[in-house]
Protein backbone atom coordinates (compact mmCIF):
# COMPACT_ATOMS: atom_id res chain seq x y z
CA UNK A 1 0.00 0.00 0.00
CA UNK A 2 1.20 3.47 -0.80
CA UNK A 3 2.48 5.20 2.39
CA UNK A 4 0.38 8.30 1.65
CA UNK A 5 -2.80 6.22 1.95
CA UNK A 6 -1.87 5.14 5.46
CA UNK A 7 -0.81 8.66 6.49
CA UNK A 8 -4.06 10.18 5.23
CA UNK A 9 -6.00 7.38 6.93
CA UNK A 10 -4.51 8.37 10.30
CA UNK A 11 -5.42 11.99 9.54
CA UNK A 12 -9.03 11.03 8.80
CA UNK A 13 -9.27 9.00 12.00
CA UNK A 14 -7.77 11.80 14.13
CA UNK A 15 -10.07 14.45 12.68
CA UNK A 16 -13.06 12.16 13.18
CA UNK A 17 -12.18 11.85 16.88
CA UNK A 18 -11.63 15.59 17.08
CA UNK A 19 -15.10 16.19 15.63
CA UNK A 20 -16.58 13.88 18.28
CA UNK A 21 -14.87 15.96 20.97
CA UNK A 22 -16.24 19.19 19.50
CA UNK A 23 -19.75 17.76 19.19
CA UNK A 24 -19.67 16.70 22.86
CA UNK A 25 -18.67 20.23 23.84
CA UNK A 26 -21.53 21.73 21.85
CA UNK A 27 -24.00 19.17 23.22
CA UNK A 28 -23.11 20.30 26.76
CA UNK A 29 -23.27 24.04 26.14
CA UNK A 30 -26.12 24.32 28.67
CA UNK A 31 -24.80 21.73 31.17
CA UNK A 32 -24.18 23.31 34.58
CA UNK A 33 -20.52 23.16 35.62
CA UNK A 34 -19.41 21.42 32.39
CA UNK A 35 -15.79 21.84 31.33
CA UNK A 36 -14.93 21.66 27.64
CA UNK A 37 -12.50 19.11 26.21
CA UNK A 38 -9.61 19.77 23.83
CA UNK A 39 -8.20 17.00 21.67
CA UNK A 40 -4.41 16.57 21.94
CA UNK A 41 -2.69 15.61 18.67
CA UNK A 42 0.68 13.88 18.33
CA UNK A 43 2.69 12.87 15.27
CA UNK A 44 3.56 9.18 14.80
CA UNK A 45 6.95 7.54 14.39
CA UNK A 46 9.26 8.64 11.61
CA UNK A 47 11.06 6.54 9.02
CA UNK A 48 14.67 7.74 9.06
CA UNK A 49 16.18 7.18 5.63
CA UNK A 50 19.11 9.55 6.20
CA UNK A 51 20.10 10.33 9.77
CA UNK A 52 20.36 14.06 10.57
CA UNK A 53 23.95 14.82 11.46
CA UNK A 54 25.20 11.69 9.73
CA UNK A 55 28.41 11.85 7.76
CA UNK A 56 27.94 12.53 4.06
CA UNK A 57 31.67 12.38 3.43
CA UNK A 58 34.62 12.14 5.74
CA UNK A 59 34.58 15.90 6.37
CA UNK A 60 30.88 16.83 5.96
CA UNK A 61 27.64 15.92 7.71
CA UNK A 62 23.99 15.98 6.71
CA UNK A 63 22.30 19.18 7.96
CA UNK A 64 18.76 17.79 8.11
CA UNK A 65 18.65 14.22 6.83
CA UNK A 66 15.58 12.52 5.34
CA UNK A 67 12.75 11.82 7.78
CA UNK A 68 9.36 10.60 6.54
CA UNK A 69 6.41 10.95 8.89
CA UNK A 70 3.86 8.15 9.22
CA UNK A 71 0.82 10.15 10.32
CA UNK A 72 -0.94 11.52 13.34
CA UNK A 73 -2.99 10.32 16.30
CA UNK A 74 -4.95 11.76 19.20
CA UNK A 75 -3.25 10.80 22.45
CA UNK A 76 -5.72 12.35 24.84
CA UNK A 77 -8.40 14.90 25.62
CA UNK A 78 -7.56 17.66 28.07
CA UNK A 79 -10.31 19.21 30.22
CA UNK A 80 -10.21 22.99 30.24
CA UNK A 81 -11.00 24.08 33.81
CA UNK A 82 -11.45 27.76 33.07
CA UNK A 83 -14.16 29.56 35.02
CA UNK A 84 -17.65 29.50 33.54
CA UNK A 85 -20.07 32.40 33.87
CA UNK A 86 -21.99 32.61 37.14
CA UNK A 87 -25.76 32.63 36.62
CA UNK A 88 -28.21 33.87 39.25
CA UNK A 89 -30.94 31.36 40.16
CA UNK A 90 -32.09 32.84 43.50
CA UNK A 91 -32.48 29.29 44.84
CA UNK A 92 -31.13 29.15 48.42
CA UNK A 93 -29.45 25.76 47.99
CA UNK A 94 -27.79 26.56 44.65
CA UNK A 95 -24.13 27.45 44.98
CA UNK A 96 -21.29 28.20 42.58
CA UNK A 97 -17.55 27.92 43.14
CA UNK A 98 -15.99 31.24 42.20
CA UNK A 99 -12.39 30.21 41.61
CA UNK A 100 -10.53 26.96 42.08
CA UNK A 101 -11.95 23.93 43.82
CA UNK A 102 -14.58 21.21 43.71
CA UNK A 103 -17.51 20.28 45.92
CA UNK A 104 -17.58 16.73 47.29
CA UNK A 105 -20.36 14.22 46.62
CA UNK A 106 -20.79 10.93 48.50
CA UNK A 107 -21.60 8.11 46.07
CA UNK A 108 -23.77 5.10 47.02
CA UNK A 109 -20.68 2.84 47.09
CA UNK A 110 -19.03 5.06 49.71
CA UNK A 111 -16.54 6.70 47.34
CA UNK A 112 -16.18 10.45 47.02
CA UNK A 113 -16.76 12.17 43.68
CA UNK A 114 -16.10 15.81 42.85
CA UNK A 115 -18.20 18.33 40.97
CA UNK A 116 -18.55 21.97 39.92
CA UNK A 117 -22.32 21.55 39.52
CA UNK A 118 -23.89 23.43 42.41
CA UNK A 119 -27.55 22.53 41.87
CA UNK A 120 -28.68 21.11 45.22
CA UNK A 121 -31.98 20.21 46.88
CA UNK A 122 -33.23 18.61 50.09
CA UNK A 123 -34.23 14.95 50.36
CA UNK A 124 -36.91 13.55 52.69
CA UNK A 125 -34.42 13.40 55.58
CA UNK A 126 -33.43 17.05 55.20
CA UNK A 127 -29.99 16.27 53.74
CA UNK A 128 -28.57 18.46 50.98
CA UNK A 129 -28.30 16.31 47.84
CA UNK A 130 -27.48 16.76 44.15
CA UNK A 131 -30.06 16.14 41.38
CA UNK A 132 -29.27 12.39 41.48
CA UNK A 133 -29.97 12.21 45.23
CA UNK A 134 -26.29 11.84 46.22
CA UNK A 135 -25.40 13.53 49.50
CA UNK A 136 -23.17 16.58 49.71
CA UNK A 137 -20.04 15.87 51.74
CA UNK A 138 -19.61 16.96 54.52
CA UNK A 139 -23.26 16.17 55.13
CA UNK A 140 -25.47 19.13 55.94
CA UNK A 141 -28.85 18.34 57.52
CA UNK A 142 -31.51 21.07 57.49
CA UNK A 143 -34.15 20.86 60.24
CA UNK A 144 -37.78 20.68 59.15
CA UNK A 145 -38.60 23.99 60.84
CA UNK A 146 -35.63 25.83 59.34
CA UNK A 147 -36.12 28.95 57.24
CA UNK A 148 -33.88 31.52 55.59
CA UNK A 149 -30.97 29.18 54.82
CA UNK A 150 -27.76 31.14 54.32
CA UNK A 151 -24.55 29.80 52.79
CA UNK A 152 -21.56 32.06 53.43
CA UNK A 153 -18.67 32.61 51.07
CA UNK A 154 -16.55 30.57 53.48
CA UNK A 155 -18.99 27.62 53.34
CA UNK A 156 -20.71 28.24 56.67
CA UNK A 157 -24.37 27.14 56.51
CA UNK A 158 -26.83 28.77 58.90
CA UNK A 159 -30.62 28.91 59.17
CA UNK A 160 -33.35 30.45 61.25
CA UNK A 161 -35.56 27.99 63.19
CA UNK A 162 -38.98 28.56 64.73
CA UNK A 163 -37.77 28.08 68.30
CA UNK A 164 -34.68 30.32 68.11
CA UNK A 165 -34.28 33.91 67.01
CA UNK A 166 -30.54 33.65 66.40
CA UNK A 167 -29.24 31.79 63.34
CA UNK A 168 -28.32 28.15 63.93
CA UNK A 169 -25.05 26.81 62.51
CA UNK A 170 -25.87 23.72 60.44
CA UNK A 171 -22.32 22.93 59.38
CA UNK A 172 -19.59 23.97 56.96
CA UNK A 173 -19.12 23.09 53.31
CA UNK A 174 -15.50 22.49 52.34
CA UNK A 175 -13.86 22.47 48.92
CA UNK A 176 -11.04 20.32 47.56
CA UNK A 177 -8.44 21.07 44.92
CA UNK A 178 -5.98 18.97 42.93
CA UNK A 179 -2.45 19.67 41.75
CA UNK A 180 -3.51 18.45 38.28
CA UNK A 181 -7.28 18.81 37.72
CA UNK A 182 -6.87 17.62 34.11
CA UNK A 183 -5.94 14.22 35.53
CA UNK A 184 -9.43 13.74 37.00
CA UNK A 185 -11.59 11.00 35.49
CA UNK A 186 -14.96 12.20 34.23
CA UNK A 187 -17.61 9.63 35.17
CA UNK A 188 -20.70 11.43 33.88
CA UNK A 189 -23.51 13.12 35.80
CA UNK A 190 -21.23 16.18 36.16
CA UNK A 191 -18.94 14.16 38.46
CA UNK A 192 -15.21 13.44 38.54
CA UNK A 193 -13.09 10.87 40.35
CA UNK A 194 -9.53 11.29 41.56
CA UNK A 195 -6.76 9.33 39.82
CA UNK A 196 -3.01 8.92 40.25
CA UNK A 197 -2.58 11.62 37.61
CA UNK A 198 -4.73 14.16 39.44
CA UNK A 199 -2.98 13.67 42.76
CA UNK A 200 -4.61 13.48 46.16
CA UNK A 201 -7.41 15.92 47.02
CA UNK A 202 -6.41 18.85 49.22
CA UNK A 203 -9.39 19.86 51.36
CA UNK A 204 -9.82 23.34 52.77
CA UNK A 205 -12.11 26.20 53.65
CA UNK A 206 -13.48 28.19 50.71
CA UNK A 207 -11.59 31.43 50.12
CA UNK A 208 -8.41 30.23 51.86
CA UNK A 209 -5.24 28.70 50.42
CA UNK A 210 -6.05 29.44 46.79
CA UNK A 211 -9.53 27.92 46.93
CA UNK A 212 -12.47 29.81 45.45
CA UNK A 213 -15.42 31.16 47.40
CA UNK A 214 -18.98 29.85 47.45
CA UNK A 215 -21.67 32.04 45.92
CA UNK A 216 -25.19 31.26 47.15
CA UNK A 217 -28.13 31.47 44.78
CA UNK A 218 -25.92 31.05 41.72
CA UNK A 219 -24.63 28.23 39.52
CA UNK A 220 -21.64 28.03 37.20
CA UNK A 221 -22.56 27.75 33.54
CA UNK A 222 -20.69 25.60 31.02
CA UNK A 223 -17.39 27.14 29.87
CA UNK A 224 -18.04 26.11 26.26
CA UNK A 225 -17.69 29.05 23.85
CA UNK A 226 -20.11 28.33 21.01
CA UNK A 227 -18.39 30.55 18.44
CA UNK A 228 -14.98 29.02 19.19
CA UNK A 229 -16.39 25.50 18.87
CA UNK A 230 -18.04 26.36 15.55
CA UNK A 231 -14.71 27.70 14.25
CA UNK A 232 -12.99 24.50 15.43
CA UNK A 233 -15.69 22.45 13.72
CA UNK A 234 -15.11 24.23 10.38
CA UNK A 235 -11.33 23.80 10.73
CA UNK A 236 -11.76 20.10 11.49
CA UNK A 237 -14.11 19.64 8.54
CA UNK A 238 -11.63 21.27 6.16
CA UNK A 239 -8.76 19.15 7.52
CA UNK A 240 -10.90 16.02 7.03
CA UNK A 241 -11.66 17.06 3.42
CA UNK A 242 -7.96 17.66 2.68
CA UNK A 243 -7.02 14.23 4.00
CA UNK A 244 -9.75 12.63 1.89
CA UNK A 245 -8.37 14.47 -1.15
CA UNK A 246 -4.97 12.91 -0.44
CA UNK A 247 -6.64 9.48 -0.57
CA UNK A 248 -8.26 10.33 -3.91
CA UNK A 249 -5.05 11.76 -5.38
CA UNK A 250 -2.99 8.74 -4.26
CA UNK A 251 -5.60 6.41 -5.73
CA UNK A 252 -5.41 8.23 -9.07
CA UNK A 253 -1.62 7.95 -9.02
CA UNK A 254 -1.82 4.20 -8.42
CA UNK A 255 -4.49 3.87 -11.10
CA UNK A 256 -2.27 5.71 -13.58
CA UNK A 257 0.63 3.37 -12.84
CA UNK A 258 -1.62 0.32 -13.20
CA UNK A 259 -3.05 1.47 -16.53
CA UNK A 260 0.17 2.62 -18.09
CA UNK A 261 2.90 0.49 -16.57
CA UNK A 262 1.33 -2.59 -15.00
Amino acid sequence: MHPALWVSKTGLSAQDTNMSTISNNLANVNTTGFKRDRAVFQDLLYQIDRQPGGLNTQNSELPSGLQLGTGVRIVGTAKQFSQGNLEVTEQPLDMAVNGRGFMQILLPDGQIAYTRDGQFQLNSDGDIVNPDGYTLEPNINVPENATNITIGKDGTVTAITDDQAAPVNLGEITLVDFINPQGLQAIGNNLFKATNASGDPAEGEPGIGGLGTLEQGMVEASNVEVVEELVNMITTQRAYEMNSKVVSATDQMLQFITNNIG
